[in-house]
């Protein structure tokens, strides 16, 4: 047995503090109310979770977890670390040189760049990722949108007799089956497919790289953009082409921004940028909504220019019920439900303390 407990450097992810809600029993009963009932949509027993992975854990529960925010806490609470869970902050050269006790890095993600693998690797550092689940659904939800969006779903779902037909103003009309087949038997245009079109994902970070897999296996032109560009193997094993901002915008059928939020992409889609889009393309954000101007994009809605978008985290939570936004036959609007279900990031949780886990005692 353990004389002392584990300390585990954690950053503060609203996702990633449950490590501290199942390995901490110092964590706050309010924090541990106010989480179970997050999940009680989709996991009414959360206590019941938590005790199943903390016995999964083994010797790793109990634990002190230390939340951290930046970088420089980071650093101040290295001396005793056994394990640092990462989303943005770097471990390089400085953070390992503050930590002797350190056995395993672990990304709250797939992509290692702001881990230092080669310096990890010198110190006998483990270093440990996950595929998100959580980041999946992301990527699932942005093409749900997609796929209304350029089938019409959200209007023809259950428009399927000739009274209703009449009850949106139209006449039936029937082909002459002896010559042609039936379909579209109601005579719908502005219907789009996938296969064949060019999707502009601005930013391939871990959600961003979920869509641009997706994308090719739906036989789209991938582009990206991005500050800094990925390498040649990286490109090539996502299938996504480079382009500047201007020409992105300029060639996609389909644009994806997919951004963190923060002073540099607050608004990044203005006025100017969106008039570069080429008329009827749509945008799709399962990001967050002040990454498009919003004035800017109900004067593109209003012009006819773009041909349709879909939003899932709306510029207000909850939204309200007068949004001109709603007024667009060609917008589609869901109340936050990229993630969910949220048992796809308790799994990512539980799969991040058993990696923990073995790599401790090991």
């Amino acid at each position: 047995m353990r004389a002392t407990q584990p300390v585990l450097v954690v950053e503060d992810d609203v996702w990633a503090r449950l490590i501290g809600v199942v390995l901490d029993p110092t964590t706050s009963e309010e924090r541990r109310a106010a989480v179970a009932d997050f999940m009680s949509p989709d996991l009414p027993d959360f206590c019941g979770w938590c005790e199943k992975i903390r016995q999964a854990a083994g010797p790793l529960f109990p634990s002190e977890v230390r939340l951290v925010s930046s970088a420089a806490q980071l650093r101040d609470n290295l001396a005793k670390a056994e394990a640092v869970v990462t989303e943005a902050l770097t471990v390089g050269v400085e953070e390992l040189a503050l930590a002797p006790h350190l056995k395993a890095v672990h990304k709250y993600g797939m992509v290692l760049r702001n881990i230092d693998v080669a310096a990890c690797t010198v110190r006998g550092v483990k270093v440990l990722g996950i595929r998100r689940r959580a980041n999946m659904s992301c990527a699932e939800h942005a093409f749900a949108l997609m796929l209304m969006l350029a089938r019409q779903v959200h209007k023809l779902a259950g428009l399927i007799s000739v009274a209703q037909l009449a009850g949106r103003g139209r006449d039936y009309k029937p082909f002459d089956r002896r010559h042609t087949p039936g379909a579209n038997w109601g005579r719908f245009s502005g219907t789009r497919a996938l296969n064949g079109s060019t999707i502009g994902i601005i930013g391939l970070g871990e959600i961003g790289r979920e869509i641009a897999l997706r994308a090719v296996a739906f036989g789209m032109t991938v582009l990206y953009f991005q500050r800094t560009r990925l390498s040649a193997a990286d490109e090539a094993s996502l299938k996504a082409t480079y382009r500047p901002l201007e020409s992105l915008l300029a060639d996609s059928d389909w644009v994806i921004p997919q951004l963190p939020l923060d002073a540099s992409t607050l608004r990044f889609l203005d006025r100017e940028r969106l008039a570069l889009m080429k008329p009827g393309a749509c945008i799709v954000n399962v990001s967050r909504a002040e990454i498009i101007d919003r004035e800017a994009l109900l004067e593109v809605l209003r012009s006819g220019r773009l041909g349709g978008f879909a939003l899932d985290v709306q510029y207000e939570e909850p939204g309200r019920a007068d949004d001109e936004l709603l007024k667009f036959d060609n917008v589609i609007l869901t109340p936050h439900m990229a993630g969910s279900p949220r048992l796809n990031g308790l799994k990512d949780i539980a799969e991040v303390i058993g990696n923990l886990a073995r790599a401790l005692a090991a």
